[in-house]
């Protein structure tokens, strides 16, 4: 019942105008978010459907003790969710009315000459077609196990694996359960988009991590060998540190910062489940962290992903603010220069990745070119990924060396990534004027990822059904 509970109040909080959805459910205390803010946010979008299912079935008018909030999400989970998972009153109460909400479902469809649930939904508050085909990605955490494990184990549970996917369409394509290995990343697993893992044994010990397949894309593009000293500088919820990690294979020093409190607290539960040791998690704004300190002095790399607007998630709710005005993108990108000059400062950074969730070029690089033209000849932009399809808008010469991602062209989150380097003694940094034609990478630039999976190990730590 806790999970229907923290979801009630998250619905009235933002009533109340007490917050962002995610605000509201990272300071909820509900150990696990992802599985609050996926709640809440198909509860809102279901909202206008849900209003008229309680009226036509006169639910609150029969059920005087019953908040309008947990009504939705228990109504939500009933007739459009995975069911019930509480227990108690709630769940009986719940059940009692159960043949009378799905009469009113059906009546509704009927009426608006529908035959599926989402056709219901107002053409403002449906998911669009790009973003509905994203799928669920499937992060194999290798510090507890490794790819052909849990391969053999969804196998087991009745999928079918499809093997490798050699393009974006093939991900599209997936349905039921069917479930294939990522064309670009290696240890990263491709499920339909509707596929739900939150109660999954690999899922709730942390030998599997669910992530986008572009918030995977820094720590990977990252990339410090085992042993390397790396900042994770605004750190929560912890996805991209434990991949970090997993990268190093727990040897090595992660510092990983973040300024919120109950985040942190999150981030070390997770960080925890998935047997992540040699992090040192600080709550602390990283702008506060002494590039001269001592205990910073052999780090290498950095990984950089500041707050921004979110423009590019396509999960959000309705609860959160979708078009940001130009006062405060401003805001956004001079914080967001700030915190990565400030990274750019660490005296033996050599490698630096940038990224946002962010669909705007004032986020993305306009902060890139304009912290470079400051540091000169110091550091570089590296091509990410160089076979990656979508490349960084031509704001300047160069900018094509940047990655961006998108749910239309890669069937992500939206995203960028910027890969910097300290240039060598004697290198010159290319111009960063402003673009007239796109420049093809110089020789030798392009760093182009591994892409094929692990061979089994096995000592690797083994889960049973």
């Amino acid at each position: 019942m806790a999970l229907y509970s923290a979801a009630a109040a998250v619905l009235a909080g933002l009533e109340r105008g007490e917050g962002g959805l995610k605000s509201l459910v990272y300071n909820s205390g509900f150990p696990h978010v992802r599985q609050l803010y996926a709640l809440v946010s198909e509860t809102l979008r279901y909202a206008s459907v849900l209003d008229k299912l309680l009226d036509g079935a006169a639910l609150l008018q029969a059920e005087k003790k019953l908040e309008p909030q947990l009504a939705k999400v228990l109504v939500y989970d009933l007739l459009f969710g995975k069911g019930l998972k509480c227990g108690g009153r709630w769940k009986a109460l719940a059940r009692r009315h159960r043949a009378r909400l799905e009469a009113e479902l059906a009546r509704m469809k009927v009426r608006h000459k529908v035959s599926r649930n989402e056709e219901l939904l107002a053409p403002e508050t449906a998911v669009s077609a790009a973003a509905s085909q994203v799928p669920r990605y499937v992060r194999v955490n290798t510090l507890k196990t490794c790819v052909d494990d849990v391969i053999d184990f969804f196998k087991r549970q009745g999928y079918a694996y499809l093997g490798k996917a050699a393009t974006v369409e093939e991900l599209k394509a997936l349905s039921g359960k069917k479930f294939l290995l990522d064309l670009h990343l290696p240890e990263l697993l491709v499920f339909p988009s509707q596929t739900d893992f939150h109660d999954n044994l690999l899922y709730t010990s942390g030998h599997i991590i669910l992530q986008d397949k572009a918030s995977c894309l820094p720590a990977f593009l990252l990339g410090p060998v085992a042993g390397s000293h790396v900042i994770d500088a605004c750190a929560a919820p912890g996805n991209k540190t434990s991949q970090l990690a997993a990268i190093l294979k727990n040897k090595g020093q992660i510092f990983a910062f973040d300024v919120d409190p109950k985040r942190v607290a999150t981030m070390n539960t997770l960080l925890t489940r998935a047997g992540v040791t040699g992090c040192q998690l600080a709550q602390q704004d990283f702008l506060t962290v002494d590039p001269r300190d001592p205990r910073y002095s052999k780090v290498t790399h950095i990984l950089l992903d500041p707050s921004c607007s979110g423009s590019g998630m396509v999960t959000r709710g309705p609860g959160e603010e979708v078009a940001s005005s130009a006062e405060r993108l401003q805001a956004l990108a001079g914080f967001q220069r700030r915190v990565l000059n400030h990274a750019l400062s660490f005296p033996a950074l050599q490698r630096l990745v940038y990224s946002t969730c962010s669909l705007h070029q004032e986020e993305n690089e306009d902060v890139v070119q304009a912290v470079l033209q400051k540091w000169g000849s110091a550091f570089r932009l590296v091509t990410a990924f160089p076979s990656w399809p979508c490349r960084g808008l031509a704001a300047f010469s160069g900018a094509e060396s940047c990655l961006r991602a998108s749910p239309a062209e890669t069937l992500t989150h939206g995203f960028f990534v910027a890969v910097l380097e300290r240039c060598k003694e004697g290198a010159a940094a290319p111009s960063l004027l402003p673009a007239v034609a796109k420049e093809s990478p110089q020789p030798g630039e392009g760093t182009e990822p591994r892409a094929t999976p692990k061979k089994r190990k096995k000592k690797k730590q083994l889960v049973k059904e």
